[in-house]
């Protein structure tokens, strides 16, 4: 072998040796600056919360995990629903887009109605609805924290039906139909609660018939023995 070739061949070498430190230090260098930045950014957090500050969750979450009331048949309705009006594919309902959702139910709103609803429900404080924020109204339709006349209550009712297909002329019929159901089911425990009221009337006045009877029996039987004789 000649000189030059071995001069080639430890120029060469050392460039990879060369290439082999500074890939190593870049790598570590990276991984010091994204461990730097978790730690940097796990201090704001903890300052932020020490100082009554809102973090805003911008993680992912698991929502059949977290959203244990609801079987994943009804969450996966629940995202039918909520893609259908993400008209943006985002990932997100904007104003202008649930005011469209709104609209198509037969409930529209006002901007400020509006407004309110994407407020009740909007943890992170982003100016939208994700569906993780879209799954809180009906967990608190469901809990009844909802007002009956609220914007989201309305969202909550109209979408347990397909508007599309029986219009809403027969969303309004279908929840007259359930308003009419329950307020005979509330008929028919009222008639319940009547009858026993009504019975526990005439167990008091059979009661007391029996205690004067007796006190008149007492007031006879000394009005004819005085002394107590017999």
């Amino acid at each position: 072998m000649s000189v030059s070739s071995n001069a080639s061949s430890a120029s060469c070498n050392g460039s990879v040796d060369d290439s082999i430190t500074t890939t190593g230090t870049t790598t570590a260098t990276t991984d010091s600056s994204e461990l730097t930045h978790i730690l940097n950014r796990r201090q704001e957090i903890m300052d932020s919360q020490e100082a009554g500050i809102v973090v805003p969750r911008n993680y992912k979450v698991n929502v059949y995990t977290e959203f244990q009331e609801f079987s994943r048949k009804q969450i996966k309705d629940y995202q039918k629903t909520f893609n259908t009006y993400d008209t943006a594919r985002d990932g997100y309902l904007d104003l202008n887009e649930l005011k469209y959702m709104m609209e198509k139910l037969g409930a529209p709103q006002t901007h400020l109605g509006l407004k309110k609803m994407i407020a009740d429900v909007d943890e992170d404080h982003d100016g939208k609805i994700s569906f993780r924020e879209f799954l809180l109204i009906y967990r608190k339709a469901q809990a009844g924290e909802l007002d009956s006349d609220s914007g989201l209550n309305q969202l909550a009712r109209l979408t347990e039906i397909d508007v599309e297909q029986v219009g809403v002329t027969g969303a309004k019929n279908f929840f007259e139909a359930k308003i009419e159901q329950q307020l005979r089911t509330n008929k028919f425990h009222d008639e319940i609660r009547q009858e026993q009221e009504e019975r526990r009337r005439e167990e008091e006045e059979r009661a007391q018939r029996r205690l004067q009877f007796q006190q008149r029996a007492a007031i006879f039987h000394l009005a004819r023995n005085p002394c107590g004789v017999g």
